[in-house]
């Protein structure tokens, strides 16, 4: 198995293509070294994240860390996402939402994730 076949790597992969997206589109060309550029890096990062924490899968504190990080940083990302639409910068309110519902979404499959890693690993390491 690879990490491509987790769900929440799918997702985020998903989540980080369309904020990619939206950013290089919607936003005003200000914003594209500003919120802009902080909103692409935390997308990414939740999927880093997950990776990195499915190569050390082996150590279970350290794949919860990991998906712990990435959890932040999908908080993270929608907090960019919020401050963009509250300051008039992403304009578009139906884009805004589809994005908040697809970064919400991911949220909650991280956390059962963890949860379920918590709960079922099979070492103590």
């Amino acid at each position: 198995m690879s990490y491509r076949d987790l769900e929440i790597w799918q997702l985020a992969k998903q989540c980080s293509i369309e904020i990619h997206t939206m950013t290089l589109r919607h936003l005003p060309k200000f914003e594209m070294y500003e919120e802009g550029a902080q909103i692409r890096r935390s997308s990414k990062s939740v999927r880093s994240n997950i990776v990195e924490g499915y190569g050390r899968r082996e150590y279970k504190q350290d794949f919860v860390l990991r998906l712990t990080y990435a959890l932040a940083s999908n908080d993270e990302t929608i907090d960019h996402l919020e401050t963009l639409f509250e300051t008039g910068s992403l304009a578009d309110e139906q884009l805004c939402s589809k994005l908040r519902e697809m970064l919400t979404h991911l949220g909650k499959k991280l956390n059962l994730f963890i949860q379920a890693v918590r709960e079922g690993h099979r070492s103590s390491k």
